[in-house]
């Protein structure tokens, strides 16, 4: 059994290493392959999740939602791509993101008349779930460092991306050797509210010193800390919920030890709505 977890925790170490590297080269390469990071994350985040609805009974219709989401996609990287050409760029991004949605419901509603599934509602909520859930916030990610700083900076994105991993980490810590008082038994028998809180210090503790290392407001990156936690585990409980309702431990096997794509972006694919949100309300004291 030792030599069996000694095993477990080394496959995990070097995937984890991989993975790490892969995402720092690719968002430090290039705009393109910063690009090509996250749309793989997004597909293959969307793949899974529609597994995940089939085990459940739906039958979302896939190509739509991955034409979609790839179609979504484009679109922001496109924007991404020219963003200083464009002015008013955010009135620009959300007339884009309001035409493409105007596109996709009732598209989806058509295409499901044609089908013979038993299940047409559930359908259709799961396949406009997958591309709100998934594709949207990596449509979005790329934004963050312009909204942040007011230019594309790898750096500060890798940074954003570390507050929440930090906050993963330190949870983790934390709970495994002071956690007593459970968070939500429910959904992730093992989370505790010592570990929880340990997180939310650990990422604004980290975000205020990726703020002073860039030179910027520490109270604006100590709040993106903090909104950065908050979202963070939630999206680890919506994955632990969506996985507990078709019983399965791992969405995936993208990463050796570590499972698929959703067991290891779920704080991502939340957080990032919330912080471009929060990095527009604050805008005006950046």
């Amino acid at each position: 059994m030792e030599n069996k977890r000694l095993k477990d925790l080394v496959v995990r170490t070097i995937s984890g290493v991989v993975l790490l590297l892969v995402v720092v080269g690719a968002l430090v390469w290039s705009k393109w392959s910063a690009g090509a990071l996250f749309a793989a994350i997004m597909i293959g985040g969307l793949v899974e999740f529609y597994r995940l609805c089939e085990k459940g009974g739906a039958r979302p219709m896939r190509s739509i939602g991955l034409a979609s989401a790839v179609a979504l996609f484009g679109m922001a990287f496109t924007v991404f791509l020219h963003w200083g050409a464009i002015t008013d760029i955010t009135g620009k991004v959300f007339l884009a993101l309001l035409l493409y949605f105007m596109l996709l419901v009732p598209s989806t509603f058509v295409c499901e008349l044609w089908r013979k599934h038993p299940t047409p509602m559930v359908n259709i909520a799961s396949t406009i779930m997958g591309v709100v859930y998934l594709a949207l916030p990596m449509a979005l990610v790329l934004f963050i460092p312009q909204l942040l700083v007011g230019e594309w900076s790898a750096w500060v994105l890798l940074s954003v991306i570390a507050i929440i991993w930090v906050n993963d980490i330190s949870a983790y810590l934390v709970g495994v050797t002071l956690g007593k008082h459970r968070l939500c038994e429910r959904i992730s028998p093992k989370k505790s509210w010592e570990g929880f809180f340990g997180g939310l210090i650990g990422a604004v503790a980290a975000a205020v010193l990726f703020g002073h290392l860039a030179g910027g407001s520490l109270l604006v990156w100590g709040g993106l800390g903090l909104v950065a936690s908050l979202s963070g585990v939630a999206g680890d409980l919506v994955e632990s919920l969506l996985k507990r309702e078709v019983d399965v431990k791992d969405s995936g096997r993208m990463m050796p030890g570590h499972g698929g794509f959703l067991d290891r972006f779920d704080a991502l694919y939340i957080a990032v709505p919330y912080l471009f949100v929060y990095l527009l309300l604050v805008g005006q004291f950046i």
